[in-house]
């Protein structure tokens, strides 16, 4: 492959959610320009160039690891670039002369086989939910979402929220990848009570495409929670499906209380 590139306005559809650092105020106080710009939505802009590339199939079974390391902000542009990496990708994210973000993607041979005795059923997420902890998120907990239906107002709204230009999702009636990963987002969101946290990577991994017209449900498993400078950290190790069919397993990595709250 040659290298190529892809421009987007950035557009923060998070700034009414739970989380406030997507709150222009709040993350100010932390030291940022403004609202962070989601990560899911950053990695939905880094998935334009793979699929551009390979089309369905990557949808299908190709990978994408990615690491945040600098805001994209609201109405900024974000440029995405991809360089050859052997049968590969290397993906970056710039804005306003910035690094924000880092990754690379691929196209396997053939999709990652799962098990599905591996990931039990978790119970529905509490009606109340306990403030994000050690062990409201302890090691070995599994997690879940309360599922969510794919109409097509809801695919249609996110190919806009995410600028997205690629046909092949309208065209054949499938679910954008970043509303897959956002559900790693909701199984946080669903299962504790957080102040403002910060998503800083994930490894996806492929399994299927998701249709509209699918309910997404999430079976996650707590893989590590742990200190870093400062920051307290989750790991979860999630399979996410589409009526019951898996499409895709992420490593998802979040920082669940920043530093600068716990010293608050």
């Amino acid at each position: 492959m040659n290298s190529a590139s892809y421009k987007v306005e950035a557009y923060n559809t998070a700034k009414q959610s739970e989380n406030r650092i997507h709150d222009d105020s709040v993350a100010q106080r932390f030291g940022f320009t403004g609202g962070l710009v989601p990560g899911v939505d950053v990695y939905a802009y880094m998935t334009h160039l793979p699929v551009a590339r390979w089309g369905r199939a990557w949808l299908e079974r190709g990978t994408l690891e990615c690491r945040f390391g600098k805001p994209v902000y609201d109405g900024m542009i974000a440029t995405v670039s991809a360089t050859p990496d052997g049968a590969g990708m290397q993906l970056a994210v710039e804005s306003e002369g910035v690094s924000c973000a880092t990754g690379s993607a691929a196209l396997p041979e053939t999709a990652e086989t799962i098990d599905l005795g591996y990931w039990p059923v978790p119970i529905a997420p509490p009606a109340e939910r306990p403030k994000a902890s050690a062990h409201s998120l302890a090691e070995g907990r599994w997690l879940a979402i309360t599922p969510v239906h794919v109409t097509p107002d809801f695919a249609a709204q996110y190919y806009a929220d995410v600028r997205e230009t690629l046909p092949h999702y309208a065209a054949e009636g499938l679910m954008h990848p970043g509303t897959i990963l956002r559900t790693c987002n909701w199984v946080l969101g669903n299962n504790v009570v957080l102040g403002p946290w910060i998503h800083v990577g994930s490894k996806v991994t492929n399994i299927a495409a998701g249709r509209i017209g699918e309910t997404l449900t999430v079976r996650a498993r707590v893989a590590r929670n742990y200190a870093h400078k400062g920051h307290l950290f989750v790991d979860l190790d999630a399979l996410v499906l589409g009526d019951n069919r898996p499409l895709a397993r992420v490593a998802h990595t979040a920082i669940y209380l920043p530093r600068q709250v716990a010293e608050a």
